[in-house]
């Protein structure tokens, strides 16, 4: 509470503390930050209790600074609706208790709050007020908006780099069962996400009734810290089954937090965090047809309607692009199976 105050429709940072406003020697935090909390740990350090609670007590003043502002700019205005952009908005705890917080009767989260999103939101703003025709602002909720490549592309690559390949009648049936039989799934396919989040096309996919996956994938594949959770890829319909008050809960590009009922946490344990809630993705068939129908095939398979969804790629790196990118993050990872397109590579 040092580090920041807030007064009605305004917050302000203790300048004190921090360092980042200073271009000549330029640092996130100050000498006084670090005499507050201790030296900062390096990376290969373990990670301590005080770190831990020096995080959550982080989240909890966010959270109090913006849901100030949020009320605040509720008793102004009055909207029952609000759109909610900026990178504050990336942080999915913060954007569940929102939701559910009923201080506005429907709120809108875009896929790429963050600083990306301001050149769709530029355009948007300037058609607007420029030109007489009206969007589709369905379309525009669509999240896949970067490139996409074609089998014979695709094909041409395997053939360069002498890769055998498959290409199963019932794709979606095939992988499906790949990754009940415990397998780790790279799905790439047609045009990638914009913004930071895997959203179907190119993902990491697994088992989420394994209790060991998400060790493993953070372990063996991303190469991170253990405790970092997986989003739960849920269709759509089914989502009141497994998490709590979740009729009208939306989370379509993996951008708020829910907490799962208590009774369906033994089934899907690996994309369940330690407090009970999961990063859900709400799938729905109008948004992506080809990720619906491999975790419907899933579901037809073994009752569970989610897979564990994470995005293809290792720690520090960005997230794949291109068919190239995607085989060599395959053959440099511990990852089974490699689907581009129809076409799926195995070790």
């Amino acid at each position: 509470k040092k580090t920041l105050s807030f007064n009605q429709n305004k917050y302000e940072l203790n300048l004190n503390y921090f360092d980042f406003y200073n271009f000549d020697d330029r640092n996130l935090f100050s000498k006084k930050f670090i005499n507050l909390f201790g030296d900062p740990r390096k990376k290969i350090e373990k990670i301590k209790q005080k770190h831990f609670d020096i995080a959550a007590a982080a989240q909890k003043i966010f959270e109090e600074t913006i849901f100030n502002k949020l009320k605040y700019i509720k008793k102004k205005y009055n909207n029952k609706t609000i759109c909610l952009t900026g990178g504050s908005f990336m942080n999915s705890l913060l954007n569940g208790k929102v939701e559910k917080s009923k201080i506005f009767k429907k709120i809108f989260i875009p896929f790429s709050p963050d600083d990306p999103g301001n050149a769709i939101g530029s355009a948007l703003w300037i058609h607007s007020q420029f030109s007489k025709k009206k969007l589709d602002y369905k379309k525009i909720q669509i999240p896949y908006l970067g490139d996409e490549y074609s089998k014979a592309e695709i094909l041409k690559l395997l053939k360069k780099n002498k890769i055998t390949f498959k290409s199963p009648k019932n794709l979606f049936k095939y992988i499906a069962n790949e990754i009940a039989n415990g397998k780790v799934v790279a799905w790439f396919q047609g045009r990638d996400e914009f913004g930071q989040r895997a959203l179907g096309n190119r993902s990491i996919l697994a088992d989420p009734r394994n209790p060991n996956m998400r060790n493993y994938i953070n372990k063996i594949i991303k190469n991170r810290e253990n405790f970092r959770p997986f989003a739960p890829a849920i269709l759509d319909e089914y989502k009141n089954s497994y998490f709590e008050d979740a009729n009208k809960f939306n989370s379509n590009y993996m951008e708020k937090i829910n907490y799962f009922k208590i009774k369906a946490i033994k089934k899907i344990p690996s994309v369940v965090h330690i407090d009970r809630s999961g990063r859900l993705q709400t799938v729905k068939k109008n948004f992506n047809k080809k990720f619906y129908s491999l975790i419907r095939e899933f579901n037809n398979l073994t009752g569970i309607p989610i897979l564990l969804n994470t995005s293809l790629n290792v720690d520090g790196e960005p997230i794949v692009k291109t068919p190239n990118d995607a085989i060599k993050n395959f053959f440099s990872s511990g990852l089974d199976v490699l689907v581009l397109e129809n076409f799926v590579i195995k070790k």
